[in-house]
């Protein structure tokens, strides 16, 4: 975007100076882009100006066409500096501001997306607003002129009623945030049964997944399904995880070729995706397949989920080690151009190669016509055993000849020109990263497979590497968290989510590495939740009470495309508390779940974390700590029984030397007669402790 601006003669703007690839791709625009602070609402105020408030990504589709469209016009431009101060946002730098202003254009629209395009008066009081623009109208959508020239008249003529508006709304997302009472207690465990029940009625029993088109992956309400299948032994919400999981791994909107999977389906089959990829998704994602993997045993799901760690580590990973935001839905300017095949460019490449073309087109759906635009969008439509029949070969061949011919393609398509990174590294979605490679570390490391224990070892690495990455570059000397670290500069103030995922993912490569550094770090992590973001009435607003000050403090409890802050910081202090003994994590995360108490019932997809942080709160931890040192075969076979499976109610600390260790769970532990020793709590009740791991395997069964 920026190279156009450039050719079109438009000189450098404020976003030069940022680093943000949204903002960057605005630097040549002809519009008079302020980035949000003093500056620009102080220039608002001085001037008497209403302010746009644009706000976006750089992998969103729409936000590149109101540019094109609309900012990188002259007449435009123009006018929106001659009457208004306008101020650009890249959501993912400033997850508060989009929140707060995306809730003023639902509450104002009844809907909302990318690009949100908002109206305020200078003290940021939002009073119109509303996402995509047209240059012309068109689709029953004024043009962004007509909005720019009707919202000019309304602050000249009708401003009283204008910010009377506006403070209404104010006020009543201060009354819509809330939630329910911390004081209630918390809630039952007729909840997760009732949840489920409506989890159950909403979901698609033919394509899988929730809703209609555009149809979403939802990683949290699948990971609830697991969670009930082992806490309640709900045969029907196994079942219903694994159509979803099934569908999705089988669609166009995973990447047959480079494994991840793209941002959501256009429709309600899984075919057409919205090409854009997310840190978030593919991380979730990843971590649902580890998960159900190693709760089925089913090999698949193992694929689908090193195919996702596998392309995130290839294609996000950053030089430092971090990983990196997205890539952009579009290459050179059109959508899902590098994912898309022809038949005849099938046929050339595989046959070139000397591998069975009709045998990938027959797995994959490629045909003459195309299933998209004339094109192909690939996706599994026959199983190995299916085409062995078609074929006349056996399935184990038909599996070789696949990886083969998607080997080929892969490094044929990287020919082709790419869709452009966001480069910044984000500390939340770094932390859903580091949790997703950690678990599959350690769930890999105690199969004793070697060729897990090697796959393992490399997700184990990259785990570590973006954990020291992500610490080093966006961790202050007083031990706050900044949100974005790009082009050696750290910008933002880190918010709830970015505290309460790099802290889970930080717990769970301590699980992976019983390396204290990790432990420690989350718990200090937390400990400035507990004690800068708290809301006295429970739960944790967004911001700390020390950052800026907005015209509402947000506080959102609904999990989104991310978990919620909340519901996430609730998740890490019921594990920390059974790892730590500290009351007062319980404590806290008990009143969390109370003020999402309200919700929980009626809008389960949406509150899915908030509901595993339940679960976990009423299953009961099993707390094992193994003493026995690192290089200790006895260690090693005790710890391979209690890292086995999935076992999502289950906290695991070892060390060879407690005395000096600084996980409280381990403190006064003892090798017992000299030997590897396992000691299994649940309950506030330890049991006996033991060294063999049929006996430990036995205690895990029936804690």
């Amino acid at each position: 975007m920026a190279d156009n601006a450039v050719a079109h003669g438009h000189p450098a703007n404020r976003l030069a100076r940022e680093t943000s690839p949204y903002l960057l791709q605005h630097s040549h625009n002809p519009v008079d882009w302020f980035t949000w602070g003093e500056e620009a609402l102080e220039r608002a105020a001085t001037l008497d100006r209403p302010i746009f408030l644009s706000i976006g990504y750089a992998a969103c589709h729409w936000c590149h066409v109101m540019e094109r469209e609309s900012f990188e016009d002259e007449v435009t431009a123009a006018f929106l500096n001659e009457h208004f101060v306008a101020i650009k946002v890249d959501r993912e730098e400033r997850p508060d501001l989009d929140q707060l202003y995306m809730g003023a254009v639902q509450a104002m629209t009844g809907q909302g997306g990318w690009p949100m395009s908002v109206f305020l008066a200078p003290d940021g009081r939002p009073f119109f607003g509303g996402t995509y623009f047209p240059d012309e109208p068109r689709h029953g959508m004024p043009s962004f002129r007509q909005v720019l020239e009707g919202v000019r008249r309304a602050w000249a003529d009708q401003r009283v009623e204008l910010l009377a508006a506006g403070t209404r709304l104010v006020d009543a997302l201060v009354t819509q945030q809330g939630g329910g009472s911390g004081d209630v207690g918390l809630p039952g465990p007729g909840v997760l049964v009732a949840a489920a029940t409506g989890i159950a009625a909403q979901f698609d029993p033919v394509n899988g997944g929730w809703g209609r088109a555009p149809k979403f992956p939802q990683p949290m309400t699948i990971e609830l399904l697991l969670r009930r299948f082992v806490a309640a032994g709900d045969e029907g919400a196994l079942a219903i995880a694994r159509r979803s999981l099934d569908a999705m791994a089988a669609g166009g909107i995973h990447d047959q070729l480079g494994g991840g999977f793209h941002r959501y389906a256009t429709d309600a089959v899984w075919l057409v995706p919205h090409f854009e990829q997310m840190l978030y998704d593919n991380a979730q994602l990843a971590r649902v397949y580890t998960h159900a993997w190693a709760l089925t045993g089913d090999d698949a799901y193992l694929a689908t989920a090193t195919g996702v760690l596998d392309y995130m580590a290839r294609e996000l990973r950053t030089a430092d080690g971090g990983f990196a935001a997205s890539q952009d839905a579009d290459t050179e300017g059109e959508e899902g151009a590098t994912f898309t095949w022809s038949a005849a460019e099938v046929r050339e490449c595989l046959s070139g190669a000397g591998l069975d073309a009709a045998l990938f087109s027959a797995a994959y759906g490629v045909s003459d016509g195309g299933n998209w635009e004339g094109r192909t969008i690939l996706s599994r439509v026959r199983d190995d055993a299916a085409l062995a029949g078609l074929f006349g070969i056996e399935p184990t061949a038909v599996a070789e000849r696949l990886a083969d011919a998607r080997t080929a393609l892969l490094e044929r398509r990287a020919t082709r020109p790419q869709p452009a990174r966001d480069d910044k590294v984000l500390a939340g979605w770094n932390g859903l990263a580091i949790a997703a490679f950690a678990e599959a570390a350690r769930l890999l490391s105690a199969t004793g497979d070697p060729v897990h224990e090697a796959l393992g070892d490399r997700y184990a690495e990259a785990a570590t590497r973006a954990a020291g990455a992500v610490l080093a570059g966006l961790r202050t000397p007083e031990g706050r968290l900044r949100r974005s670290w790009k082009d050696g500069r750290a910008s933002s103030g880190g918010v709830l989510e970015d505290y309460a995922n790099l802290a889970d993912g930080l717990v769970s490569l301590y699980e992976a590495t019983f390396d204290e550094r990790w432990f420690s770090d989350a718990v200090a992590l937390m400990d400035v939740v507990v004690d800068r973001f708290a809301d006295p009435a429970g739960g944790f607003f967004d911001t700390p009470d020390d950052g800026e000050r907005l015209v509402v403090r947000p506080k959102d409890l609904g999990d989104n495309a991310t978990p919620s802050g909340n519901a996430m910081a609730t998740t890490v202090l019921l594990r920390l508390a059974a790892l730590s003994g500290e009351g007062r994590y319980r404590a806290a995360a008990e009143r969390a779940l109370a003020t999402a108490a309200p919700y929980l019932e009626r809008y389960p997809t949406g509150f899915a974390q908030w509901l595993c942080a339940l679960e976990l709160a009423h299953a009961g931890i099993s707390e094992v700590a193994i003493v026995g040192a690192a290089d200790d075969p006895g260690t090693a076979r005790l710890l391979d029984v209690a890292s086995r499976g999935y076992s999502p109610f289950r906290v695991l600390a070892s060390t060879g030397d407690p005395a000096a260790s600084v996980v409280p769970l381990l403190r006064d532990r003892f090798a017992l007669n000299g030997r590897a020793t396992a000691f299994v709590c649940r309950d506030f009740a330890c049991r006996q402790p033991v060294h063999e791991p049929e006996a430990l395997e036995a205690l895990l069964l029936g804690a």
